[in-house]
This record gives structure tokens, C-alpha cells and sequence, in this order.
């Protein structure tokens, strides 16, 4: 399978601050999202482990 386009951001270069944010604007995206799945099914399936994945890369980038 090849992929066609990079959805990966680089969170290397980021300072911590900018990582901050990133990371309270990511964790509001996965909230509102589980709201709205509680209510009718979500077009985008894979968008919730999509989010909890660039949490993660992002909590791994500010704990390095």
C-alpha cells in the first residue's frame, strides 16, 4: 500500500509553548468529536485515532 500524501506534521522544530497550544487545540478537536459521535455516526471514522495519535506525538515531542 502506498501512501499518497503526508498528514504527519513535524513537531520537531516546535517550541514549547507552540506545542502547548497545539496540544489544548487537539485535546478540544478529540472532545467536541466524542460529543458529536454520541449523537448521530460520524462520517470520518478513523478522525478520533487520527487526533489521539497527534496528542500523543505531541506529549512524546514535550517530554523529550
Amino acid at each position: 500500500m502506498a501512501k499518497t500524501k503526508n498528514t504527519k506534521e513535524n513537531f520537531k522544530g516546535m517550541k514549547k509553548d507552540e506545542l502547548v497550544k497545539k496540544l489544548a487545540s487537539l485535546r478540544e478537536d478529540l472532545r467536541v468529536l466524542h460529543f458529536k459521535a454520541e449523537g448521530s455516526k460520524s462520517k470520518n471514522v478513523k478522525e478520533s485515532a487520527t487526533l489521539r495519535k497527534q496528542v500523543a506525538r505531541v506529549l512524546t515531542e514535550m517530554n523529550r
